[in-house]
């Protein structure tokens, strides 16, 4: 008896799966995912080019990220990096890793900066899920990630992950979850693969500075 429900569970896995894929095919999963990976390798390589430009022609940033290190204790950094990953990802994370490539503990340093940029987006979910408090400014931040709920509608935890790695903005992910109330558990598993953005830039910023 176990012998023969073992095949059945195979084909409705399988069909489960050509059943997926249709979906995302049919929702463009597949060419927005393609599209995302190719913007995230050109901002990678248009950062490293700015970066080596400026420090060619302009400014000698290793001058200046030590004193930036030397002016600014790492609380005040890490506090500042929180609040703006919360509020719609005002500053790239990339400086914050920069700066980090000049401190005692430079891999510390990244960690710490990748699990604030996670309760960031935590922070940001529940701004979104606590909007629905507020109609008027619910109603205002939805039209501005209005692209983002549509996508987390159609792709559940893989918009989440897109969000964790690619440059779309991880904090308006983050609030579009809020605010369509995605299950929480989900987010807070998915959103783990913030920690993978970090871990990739800082291997290429580090070899810089």
């Amino acid at each position: 008896m176990q012998q023969n429900k073992q095949p059945v569970t195979i084909a409705v896995s399988m069909r489960r799966m050509v059943l997926l894929n249709r979906y995302y095919k049919i929702t463009k999963f597949y060419s927005f995912l393609k599209n995302t990976a190719i913007r995230g390798g050109i901002g990678i390589i248009a950062f490293v080019l700015v970066l080596l430009g400026l420090e060619y022609f302009l400014l000698d940033f290793n001058v200046l990220l030590n004193n930036f290190v030397d002016t600014y204790s790492p609380r005040i950094v890490y506090s500042f990096f929180f609040l703006s990953e919360t509020i719609l990802g005002l500053i790239p994370p990339e400086v914050f890793i920069a700066w980090a490539s000049k401190s005692s503990a430079p891999w510390l340093f990244l960690f710490l900066l990748a699990s604030m940029s996670y309760l960031g987006g935590v922070a940001s979910y529940f701004i979104g899920n606590r909007l629905f408090m507020l109609p008027f400014l619910r109603n205002y931040i939805q039209n501005k990630v209005a692209n983002h709920i549509e996508n987390l509608k159609k792709w559940g935890g893989f918009f989440v992950v897109l969000g964790a790695v690619s440059p779309i903005p991880h904090s308006m992910v983050s609030m579009a979850s809020g605010l369509v109330r995605y299950n929480f558990k989900q987010y807070l598993l998915w959103s783990l693969f913030r920690y993978v953005r970090f871990l990739i830039y800082g291997l290429v910023i580090f070899q810089i500075f």
